[in-house]
């Protein structure tokens, strides 16, 4: 054995595999891709939020959420960060519900 990859043959199969995908389907995926990736972030981030907001799941449910939803969004969320939205942190993110809902009171006129 010469290396760890020994001579490297399965290594090399590998590596021309790859640099033929890179060349030829992700110049067709990214596009899609990436705008998808962005939009799934983005309500992440928004459900985060609105978990942290409303009180949890009891809130969203009380907010007109559907049972479902909120199980659906609970399962996206720990897929896509390892954590359930109460045990997750945003670094440089800190939500005040009780600033946001007074503020909120004198803006729209409703508290939730």
């Amino acid at each position: 054995m010469e290396t760890p990859e020994g001579k490297g043959i399965a290594k090399r199969a590998w590596e021309a595999y790859v640099g033929v995908v890179r060349r030829t389907i992700v110049p067709f995926v990214e596009p899609v891709v990436g705008p998808l990736s962005c939009q799934v972030v983005e309500d992440l981030i928004g459900f985060w939020v609105m978990w942290h907001l409303y009180g949890g799941f009891e809130g969203l449910e009380r907010f007109g959420m559907h049972k479902s939803t909120i199980w659906r969004k609970v399962a996206r969320f720990r897929k896509v960060t390892g954590l359930h939205p109460d045990e997750f942190v945003m670094p440089g993110i800190t939500v005040n519900p009780g600033e946001y809902w007074s503020s909120s009171v004198k803006k729209v006129g409703r508290n939730p």
